[in-house]
């Protein structure tokens, strides 16, 4: 059962939705896991999904599962591209990892915001939100 197992306290693991520039100087938004821990995650697996209201009524998105490997101690990568279609809606990020044989687990939060809200993620040297 999920009650008898023991997640440890995820640290030095953000996510963050930030807005980048193509070569034909194009905007395209993704979402990104941000390590910065000293030790790399292995084998991160990363469940996203979408809803209008928080109580799960209104429309949703599909619910993606990406594998990710491995993450790199203090770096990034990109978990997927995000259509500004859905920045209204809470935007739910479920990443379980690996470090050193242990399993950590934590679900984020992006809540609705708009594209003229936006702060410097500085970890990837973008504009964008991060996650709660």
């Amino acid at each position: 059962m999920k009650k008898d197992i023991s997640f440890p306290e995820v640290t030095g693991v953000k996510i963050a939705i930030a807005k980048s520039t193509n070569n034909l100087v194009e905007s395209e938004w993704h979402a990104y896991i941000i390590n910065k821990n000293l030790i790399e995650l292995n084998d991160v697996l990363a469940v996203s999904k979408g809803q209008e209201k928080p109580n799960g009524e209104g429309r949703k998105t599909s619910t993606l599962r990406h594998i990710l490997g491995t993450v790199d101690a203090q770096s990034s990568a990109p978990i997927e591209a995000i259509s500004p279609e859905v920045f209204s809606f809470q935007n739910e990020f479920w990443i379980s990892y690996y470090i050193v044989g242990e399993l950590f687990d934590k679900k984020f939060i992006i809540a609705p915001f708009n594209e003229f809200e936006l702060q410097d993620i500085e970890e990837l040297g973008l504009k964008g939100v991060y996650a709660q």
